[in-house]
């Protein structure tokens, strides 16, 4: 796996660089900009971005911008951003397209390697990773009036894992069910979601951004503390 990195604070860099190198994986280019980010990504063609929510000069959102920006270039290149505060305005734009290859993971979660790298590697294979963090706040704030309110306690529980990127197998060993089971409550989500795609790689995608798109925004959706 070739990866490009933009994040600003050096020892961060430094850091993210040594311990993916340690899991085998190749750092093309490590940049501290959004216009370095876009330059890298042309001239190094790499299967993943893992981007800075925030970078220079402004330090607001020029990260997840030129990421937008890149998925706009190549369509359903993979990008995993990394956010200091849960801003799930950021993560529906970057699933807009519906076409994966997304992630969005607090920085607290890089402290655990394992988690991290493997949620690197499912948005490199074109799924998604969304923080926990990030899900549970859109899942509270759902629109009654939206079909993602009408799932099941349980299927909601299914969707929350699967937008961390969660395999069936996965899903129903956090949910202590059998994966027959857990495979009935997703083919409910999708029914209800009005999800008809064959491809359930995408169907998976879609339905993450089915909530994603349809929760109550609220302060955070614009502006971290």
């Amino acid at each position: 796996m070739r990866v490009v990195l933009a994040e600003d604070v050096y020892l961060l860099r430094e850091g993210l660089t040594h311990l993916l190198r340690a899991h085998g994986i190749e750092i093309v280019a490590a940049v501290d900009t959004g216009e370095e980010l876009l330059d890298a990504l042309a001239r190094h063609q790499p299967d993943v971005a893992i981007v800075d929510v925030r970078l220079p000069p402004s330090y607001t959102d020029e990260g997840v911008q030129a990421a937008i920006e890149a998925r706009t270039r190549h369509p359903g290149f993979p990008v995993l951003v990394l956010s200091q505060y849960v801003e799930q305005i950021y993560a529906r734009e970057l699933l807009a397209d519906g076409a994966g290859g997304v992630g969005y993971l607090l920085k607290d979660r890089v402290f655990d390697t394992g988690h991290f790298v493997d949620a690197l590697r499912r948005v490199a294979a074109g799924g998604t990773a969304m923080d926990p963090q990030v899900i549970a706040k859109l899942l509270g704030g759902t629109s009654p009036l939206h079909p993602v309110a009408s799932l099941s306690p349980r299927e909601r529980e299914v969707l929350q894992l699967m937008a961390q990127g969660r395999s069936n197998a996965a899903i129903a060993g956090q949910l202590n069910i059998s994966e027959g089971t857990g495979g009935k409550h997703i083919a409910a989500i999708f029914a209800k979601l009005g999800l008809e795609a064959t491809d359930d790689t995408n169907r998976r995608v879609l339905a993450v951004l089915a909530f994603l798109n349809h929760a109550r925004p609220g302060p955070s959706d614009f502006a971290g503390p």
